[in-house]
């Protein structure tokens, strides 16, 4: 029985705990920005990428999207969700350190959610995740400010005396058309009775 005991503890010992870990586990971010998400795992001295699969997704109410798979050591990029095509970079050069770094540009607002990663070593299996939550950018109008330009200001009175000269004249030539018709009005009365 003690040796037992103490043959699992060795083997634990030798081939050590393997654990995922993030290392952040709550991102913001705004649209159209660009971050790296970054997850940890433990690596022995023989451990070589060839025998990683790593697999990466991203979780929301609706869907579930994949975000990145690694089998073999060799990137599956046609495995890659539609959403993430052409956005989605990792560092090759820290996988060895047992690293996965995760570049994802141009972020969208429904890129908003869990993102989690599986990485399985000698059979085993192991994940952790992390929340990305996207903010949508404010289109903030801009202030006003008093117009300086002389130019454009003598245009824009410039437009205010037109109405007020148009306005003047309509009434002037109401006014005339008034006039005339009263005045021959009156001259067709007078002549009407002297004739009677």
């Amino acid at each position: 029985m003690i040796c037992r005991i103490l043959l699992l503890f060795s083997l634990n010992c030798v081939c050590g705990t393997f654990v995922v870990n993030v290392t952040q586990t709550s991102y913001q971010a705004e649209e159209n920005h660009n971050i790296t998400l970054e997850w940890t795992f433990t690596t022995t001295a023989d451990t070589s990428p060839d025998s990683l699969f790593i697999f990466c997704d991203l979780r929301t109410d609706h869907k579930v999207s994949v975000l990145f798979v690694l089998y073999g050591g060799v990137e599956v990029p046609e495995s890659r969700d539609q959403q993430f095509l052409r956005r989605v970079q990792w560092d090759k050069d820290v996988l060895k350190d047992g690293r996965l770094r995760l570049h994802v540009s141009r972020l969208r607002t429904e890129d908003s959610g869990w993102y989690r990663c599986k990485v399985r070593r000698n059979n085993v299996l192991k994940s952790s995740e992390c929340r990305l939550n996207i903010s949508a950018v404010r289109d903030c109008p801009e202030p006003e400010r008093p117009n300086t330009d002389t130019h454009e200001r003598s245009n824009t009175a410039g437009g205010g005396r037109i109405g007020l000269y148009c306005g003047l004249g309509l009434t002037a030539a109401v006014v005339v058309v008034l006039v005339v018709r009263y005045i021959l009005f009156n001259n067709i009365l007078l002549r009407l009775r002297w004739r009677i």
